[in-house]
């Protein structure tokens, strides 16, 4: 009886892929078409898109940041603590110690924060939840005794306020830094051995080390990554409050990883991957801002934060599943097709002689 044949069962339909790739880009689409034919006056405005693009820009950061340690399959809880410290920070070494160089130090605080992360996710082998939550609570703690629990305000000089206020061409400053970060890692991700190797550790660490990759190096690397990005994204967040407050930033560490996990469902199914955290956040702004517009109370944001966070894990270990499957898959029908068919007679030396 023969065998089912291996190509029937392997997905190829374009149509399929292809909303599976694009699926979150049309989503996009979809969601300004029907919150413009909702909301007519005030959706489909140029006011509102730059509204939506700076005042997302922080979670943009975040997710971004949340995406390299995922990359190795590792979690920084540490995220919205490290951005609510950097912001207040960044405005009290101005205020208070009348520092110039804030926003330098205040990043290089950031990296070493991200450096210390890695080195006890890695170095003293604490699982990277822990690690992470453990020095987000530092984290927080410092704010606290920093700001005595009261808020920092001051006169801050005008080129630092301007980070965020700047608009060239119409466009808000902090989204153009998010474009320009997008940029950078996308090609370190995708053409430089830094992506590929972050990558290979998080599908198997005991092989990527096995191929040379030292993977503690690479995932302290990743974890200092996130510290900088998130300490700027604190940057852009005190230009943008102008006041210190010890309570800001916690609400940015559930968006964050509703961005970065949600993206995985897009574009490079299966993997956490720039462009498509690009377009999660672009959902998650779009879809708050028309359902804010249409009136909603005050818990809705965090509810469809929650109830998206939860689609993205599901539809993000689903995309991982297929992938892993489709290339089983695909493999087995290479060595099909590679080995000799079973049908065919064997071939016949025309010139061999047969024994008497």
């Amino acid at each position: 009886m023969a065998a089912t044949p291996l190509r029937s069962r392997v997905p190829t339909g374009r149509l399929s892929r292809a909303i599976g790739v694009y699926g979150l880009l049309l989503l996009t689409v979809l969601l300004i078409v029907f919150f413009s034919l909702l909301l007519p006056s005030t959706f489909p405005t140029s006011l509102n898109f730059r509204a939506i693009l700076s005042d997302k820009a922080e979670v943009a950061f975040v997710s971004l940041a949340a995406m390299i340690p995922l990359a190795t399959n590792k979690f920084d809880l540490s995220i919205g603590y490290g951005l609510g410290l950097s912001h207040i920070l960044v405005i009290g070494l101005q205020v208070q110690q009348g520092l110039p160089w804030a926003v330098l130090a205040v990043c290089c605080i950031g990296l070493a924060v991200g450096t210390i992360n890695g080195l006890l996710v890695e170095a003293a082998q604490i699982d990277s939840f822990i690690a992470t939550l453990g020095t987000g609570s530092v984290l927080y703690a410092i704010s606290f005794a920093y700001t005595g629990g009261q808020q920092i305000v001051g006169n801050l000089p005008s080129a630092f306020v301007e980070i965020n206020n700047a608009a060239p061409l119409g466009i808000p400053a902090p989204a153009i830094y998010v474009v320009l970060l997008a940029i950078g890692m996308w090609l370190a991700f995708e053409y430089l051995p830094v992506g590929r190797y972050l990558y290979a550790i998080g599908a198997n660490p005991r092989a990527a080390e096995l191929t040379g990759i030292p993977k503690r190096r690479y995932v302290v690397l990743a974890f200092a990554g996130s510290g900088l990005i998130t300490a700027f994204a604190g940057v852009v967040l005190g230009a943008k409050l102008q006041i210190g407050q010890s309570n800001v930033g916690n609400e940015f560490l559930l968006p964050a990883f509703v961005g970065a996990l949600l993206g995985s469902t897009a574009i490079k199914l299966g993997r956490v991957n720039v462009w498509g955290t690009i377009t999660a956040v672009l959902v998650l702004a779009i879809g708050i801002s028309g359902i804010e517009q249409l009136g909603s109370s005050f818990f809705v944001e965090p509810l469809f934060n929650g109830t998206t966070l939860l689609i993205a894990v599901g539809l993000a270990g689903y995309a991982a599943r297929r992938r892993v499957r489709t290339a089983v898959i695909e493999e087995e029908r290479a060595m099909a097709m590679a080995a000799p068919s079973q049908e065919d007679p064997p071939a016949v030396d025309p010139e061999a002689g047969v024994k008497s």
